[in-house]
């Protein structure tokens, strides 16, 4: 692809569970002083109504002022296509940092995370999407970045229909109930997130791979499995923010990026154990 609207692709840079990720020139009319952009076009055609409520969303969603959310510049359509453009951060993603990341750096990145998290709470928005991809590195921590939009798309969709395989380890049991994306959901999230990057194993280490329905059933009648490798510290973090009833999950994303900061520090040795 070398042309999404006004912006001139160099490259993909990566492909996503909803789409495909691009580096670009951004058109004059963003008015932004970035040389280059990311762009992310998704595999989901939008009508021009959807495109209104999703643009309405997003507007909220860029108003929100944290140095820990990914900064939104750009939505729109060509034809049938739906792009989104925002900064572009070239250290990578906790799925695929661009160097290597130590047990500490981790911790922090998440934390950093979950306060991007708590200030889409604080605007009564719910991530929905959150997971490893999405948080992305920056020279000054990381951010939370790329806010679900599938449920925005099709409110009416089931969790059969909107779920794909690598993605629904970071569902709370009450969304794959069917009840809405919540602050108590995205802090679920982040849990089975810290747990993914910390051990290298989903919180479910047997959940089905053949079959999304099958895969759903499970999650509905199993609980998260502890990863050997987690230290004693972690795993209460992570135990917390996966507790079964979201009212025994910490009740805010600050809350828990607290208590992964206190964690950090103590790893980094800066308190006593």
């Amino acid at each position: 692809m070398q042309q999404i609207a006004d912006y001139d692709v160099v490259q993909q840079i990566g492909e996503g569970t909803q789409g495909y990720y691009w580096l670009a020139r951004p058109p004059a009319r963003l008015g932004v002083s970035d040389d280059v952009v990311a762009v992310k076009t998704m595999n989901q055609a939008a009508t021009d109504a959807e495109f209104g409520r999703l643009v309405d969303h997003l507007r909220t969603y860029a108003a929100v002022s944290s140095r820990y959310l990914h900064r939104l510049y750009d939505v729109g359509q060509q034809g049938t296509l739906l792009y989104f453009a925002g900064e572009y951060l070239p250290s990578g993603s906790l799925a695929r940092p661009a160097r290597p990341f130590s047990r500490v750096d981790v911790l922090r990145a998440l934390a950093d995370a979950c306060r991007g998290a708590d200030a889409l709470h604080e605007a009564g928005i719910p991530h929905r999407s959150v997971r490893p991809g999405n948080v992305v590195l920056g020279d000054d921590g990381a951010k939370l970045a790329d806010v679900g939009v599938t449920q925005l798309l099709n409110p009416g969709q089931t969790i059969t229909g909107a779920a794909q395989m690598g993605a629904i380890e970071y569902l709370a049991p009450e969304v794959i109930q069917g009840r809405p994306a919540s602050r108590a959901s995205d802090i679920w999230a982040l849990g089975a997130t810290l747990h993914r990057v910390l051990t290298g194993v989903s919180i479910f280490p047997t959940l089905p791979s053949n079959s999304l329905v099958e895969a759903l059933r499970f999650l509905l009648n199993e609980r998260p499995v502890m990863g050997d490798a987690l230290r004693n510290g972690e795993r209460r973090i992570i135990e917390s923010a996966v507790a079964a009833d979201p009212a025994d999950r910490p009740s805010t994303a600050a809350e828990l990026a607290e208590a992964i900061t206190e964690e950090a520090a103590r790893q980094a040795g800066k308190i006593q154990a």
